[in-house]
């Protein structure tokens, strides 16, 4: 089956610090392994992007959020567990990442997937992936796999087979920056 050995084969280029492109709950990412600083270096060079602007990271369930962000607050569980689409929140602080996913002030983006085959890849992994878009710095994000720069797809470590044949117009997730003392800020509806 396809799906079962597109995992195989992210795997494969995710633990030797290569990087996928993957369809995501959301638009189709750039990934790699999110505590692999080389492997974000290469993300970062493949998107032609400043290193100073942060990257996300998907994780696939609470066990994996709580090791990697250091205070999940009960307003960021409440927000994941009400929001009927994708939400990415940003964090004040992750932890056990590589320091060049984090932004500068240490805060992190992230969002527990719910797709499947995403939340299979990144349990398998055991780790969290990066998930950017898969364009040049600069240019529009694709709504689907055929509008993906045959420059993006010649970089990749790998590119998944599973749902390159949907043509809907995928959505980017809504991203919310929580702050400790509770506050909030919608960054992207």
């Amino acid at each position: 089956m396809i799906f079962d050995t597109d995992i195989q084969k992210c795997l494969e280029a995710l633990r030797s610090g290569g990087t996928i492109l993957y369809p995501t709950d959301t638009i189709w990412g750039i990934g790699c392994d999110a505590t692999n600083e080389k492997a974000v270096e290469k993300v970062f060079q493949i998107k032609q992007r400043e290193e100073s602007k942060s990257l996300i990271v998907l994780t696939s369930d609470d066990g994996m959020l709580n090791r990697f962000v250091k205070d999940v607050s009960e307003l960021a569980w409440d927000l994941i567990e009400a929001s009927d689409t994708p939400i990415t929140i940003i964090y004040d602080a992750g932890r056990g990442l590589a320091k060049n996913v984090l932004a500068d002030d240490g805060s992190i983006g992230v969002r527990m997937v719910r797709d499947e085959f995403c939340r299979k890849l990144i349990y398998k992994f055991g780790k969290p992936i990066v998930s950017t878009s898969a364009n040049i710095s600069g240019t529009e994000a694709p709504q689907n796999y055929n509008e993906i720069s045959s420059e993006i797809i010649s970089r990749m470590d790998y590119v998944v087979n599973w749902r390159q044949d949907e043509t809907t117009n995928a959505k980017a997730s809504s991203i919310i920056k929580l702050k400790s003392n509770g506050e909030f800020q919608i960054i992207r509806k």
